[in-house]
């Protein structure tokens, strides 16, 4: 498995990104690619010796609580040490805070190998998340004390939204956070505050893997009358550490009031716990010189520190949301990609079944491999054009952060609005995609599929989890439609097709890919037919009826861009990786291109077949 992924990576990250000249530029000019192919050997050894290994135990070995602490097989222990040990948590981070100062590229396709290797185990992706955002909003003394230790793996971070009642409905979140006494606004670490509440569905919740855990929660604030402020304007940001700590991030031997309420046991993603957190029970109450009485004047309530300013949580807690959605995107690729790769190697091994012949087959004949079969080379076909063209997707959203960064003032104001637009895709294609490919992937496997004797079938229950966290299929689709075409008057939408434009542009020279450059531009004209027509009369209950069917069309009509593209520099080069590449790009654009006429003719009539359904009548 591992030699096609490196494969794959390398061809994506220097033959199509280009991302070695990136080093041209100031930020990173200590680096050549020998150091970028350092950090990828490195990434790749340590997911093969500690991750891979243990990927069904971390599966069959779930957390659990012995009534004082989370219990992690000794495996998870061991790779996360050896994560963090890798510089890799802050790998894109300034020399000036212990960073490699890598491009996100190269950040991003050295994690693939760990998401590959075993996405249960996990990485350090709601870690660096939760220090990148501290460090884009948080003060000094919070970067200090909180995002350092996280980038030198000391700490691990969480983000914690969702509520048991609320679910994905932030704005009907509970948790209440009110001043801890008179001079709450002069602790050195911000202004300190006293929550309640409960969250669920935390990942990383609890355990023991680091010395602390950084908490970044949404809360309200309360009003004078004492009436939590309705909707999500009213939503601040806290730190709330399970530890309390000391302005230089060094533990100060007391425990804050975050309690484990329990772990919820999913179909994947086992070996990751995931937790329903109390927030201010009194289980450990904080009562301690310098600090406030609490809010029963006995120390209850957990510490926390806000983050900027009151009613901004939402927007800061974005920072650490759009990156926890790429990071997912890249998860369920990676899923996609292993098991692609399984399957693949199984086709080219089992032998069963006999050619169909002109007079039919012979059973005289001896058996063949199924990968000689054409309906298994059509189940491969499509994950390879599923997983490879979603990591191809991943790594183009990760060099646009590396253009906001270091591109001139136009470029990087380009990059990041693009990026906004690409970000639902970049989430919610692979979740659905790669997800269909891991059926695939069991389908090739014939009845060995669905049992545990191969990995294909943890794969799937990994990635079906993708769909849900980090944002719905249903928000993503909201958010694309609803928000992201319109905004700054469909800037990003313009940009995205000019860059499709050019390819087809491109493509119309190369004999082989010219109708595939005419389906592409006729796909684009049709979903801008098709947005136009759902905001005809401005009405969004209308126009977002039908978010998800245009959401698959517009990501197949961006998958098809980035598989043109791609096919572009391979039709460049020579050998039989290239060739492959050439027939998936063939494939995509005679199997699944065609698929968004009918996801986009519903949009384009706002057809309400789903929204006029009486609840009765289900």
């Amino acid at each position: 498995m591992a030699q096609g992924l490196r494969a794959a990576i390398d061809f994506l990250l220097y033959e199509w990104l280009q991302a070695q000249t990136l080093c041209s530029r100031a930020r990173y000019a200590d680096h050549t690619r020998e150091t970028f192919d350092a950090v990828l050997d490195t990434c790749e050894r340590i997911a093969r010796d500690k991750y891979a290994p243990f990927n069904r135990l971390v599966d069959t070995e779930e957390p659990r609580f012995d009534g004082e602490r989370v219990i992690l097989p000794a495996a998870t222990h061991e790779a996360w040490k050896a994560y963090a040990a890798s510089g890799m948590l802050s790998a894109a981070q300034d020399y000036a805070v212990g960073g490699m100062q890598l491009p996100y590229t190269v950040e991003a396709a050295g994690n693939a190998f760990f998401a590959a290797a075993s996405v249960s185990i996990g990485a350090g992706m709601l870690t660096v998340g939760n220090a990148n955002l501290l460090m884009a909003h948080g003060t000094e003394a919070q970067q200090r004390a909180f995002a350092l230790p996280e980038f030198a793996g000391r700490f691990s971070g969480t983000m914690c939204l969702s509520e048991p009642q609320a679910g994905s409905s932030l704005s009907d979140i509970a948790t209440r956070a009110v001043p801890d006494g008179e001079g709450y606004e002069a602790d050195p670490l911000g202004p300190r505050y006293r929550l309640r509440g409960n969250k669920m569905w935390i990942s990383a919740g609890e355990h023991e893997l680091t010395e602390n855990i950084v908490h970044l929660v949404l809360a309200k604030i309360p009003g004078p009358d004492g009436r939590l402020p309705p909707g999500v304007k009213g939503i601040s940001l806290f730190i709330v550490p399970k530890k309390l700590v000391t302005p230089d991030g060094q533990l100060c031997g007391q425990r804050n009031d975050v309690a484990l309420a329990g772990l919820n046991h999913k179909c994947g993603w086992r070996g990751t716990t995931n937790t329903l957190l109390n927030f201010g029970e009194g289980r450990y109450p904080v009562s301690a010189p310098g600090l406030g009485a609490g809010l029963d004047g006995q120390g209850a309530g957990a510490i926390g520190y806000r983050v900027g300013e009151p009613g901004q949580g939402l927007r800061y807690m974005f920072h650490m949301m759009n990156e926890a959605r790429i990071g997912v995107g890249m998860a369920a690729t990676m899923l996609g990609m292993a098991g692609y790769l399984a399957s693949l190697d199984y086709a080219r091994t089992r032998l069963q079944g006999r050619p169909l012949g002109p007079h039919g087959k012979d059973p005289a004949q001896p058996p063949v491999r199924i990968i000689e079969h054409a309906d298994v080379k059509r189940m491969l076909l499509a994950q390879k054009a599923y997983c490879e063209g979603a990591l191809a997707l991943e790594l183009y959203c990760a060099r646009l952060v590396d253009e906001q960064r270091t591109g001139e003032a136009a470029t990087a104001d380009d990059a990041r609005l693009l990026l906004e637009v690409l970000t639902p895709i970049a989430k919610s294609w692979p979740s659905e995609w790669c997800l269909e490919a891991n059926s695939l992937a069991i389908q090739v496997h014939g009845g060995y599929g669905y049992t545990r004797d191969f990995p294909v079938e943890q794969y799937w229950r990994d990635n079906r989890l993708n769909m849900i966290h980090e944002g719905t299929h249903g928000i993503q689709a909201l958010d694309l439609l609803g928000r992201k075409v319109l905004m700054e008057d469909g800037r990003g939408t313009r940009l995205l097709g000019e860059r499709i434009a050019a390819t087809a542009e491109r493509a119309r020279a190369v004999p082989a890919l010219a109708a595939h450059a005419e389906a592409l531009a006729a796909a684009w004209d049709a979903v801008l037919a098709a947005t136009r027509a759902a905001w005809a009369d401005g009405d969004p209950v209308a126009a977002l009826a039908n978010a998800v069917p245009y959401m698959q069309a517009f990501g197949h009509t961006v998958l098809a861009w980035i598989w043109l593209d791609v096919a572009l520099a391979a039709a460049a080069r020579d050998g039989a990786a290239h060739a492959g590449r050439l027939q998936a790009c063939r494939y995509f654009f005679h199997y699944e291109l065609p698929k968004i006429e009918a996801w986009l003719r519903v949009v384009r009539t706002r057809d309400r077949t789903c929204a006029d359904m009486a609840e009765e009548a289900f």
